[in-house]
């Protein structure tokens, strides 16, 4: 269990996905570039359920204040946020309607 202070020190954003690719030799990994109100580039093992080519365009959820991770040589700054069910399928966390670019999640 964490605290509501705790969840209170995760930085959410909306960020669009301006390009999007598959990371080579991985089977799972996309290599997202998002502009969050700041460009940056995130990995996310969503490979499997997305085509990087309907990524782009979307406007996701990101933690973005996350340390960086190198994921398979690849260095990531944020995580996307994704919804996954028993049965494995997944799907991106999505704004219902627009908004502007870096909004803060609450």
């Amino acid at each position: 269990m964490i605290t509501i202070e705790d969840f209170a020190n995760v930085e959410l954003k909306t960020g669009r996905v301006l390009e999007a690719q598959r990371v080579e030799k991985a089977k799972k990994l996309i290599v997202l570039k998002v502009d969050t109100g700041e460009e940056r580039q995130i990995v996310a093992g969503i490979g499997k359920a997305y085509a990087p080519e309907e990524l782009i365009g979307k406007t996701i959820v990101v933690v973005t204040n996350m340390q960086p991770a190198k994921l398979m040589g690849v260095e990531s700054h944020g995580m996307l946020l994704a919804a996954s069910d028993d049965e494995g399928n997944l799907s991106i966390i999505t704004p219902e309607r627009e908004i502007k670019q870096g909004s803060k999640v609450n």
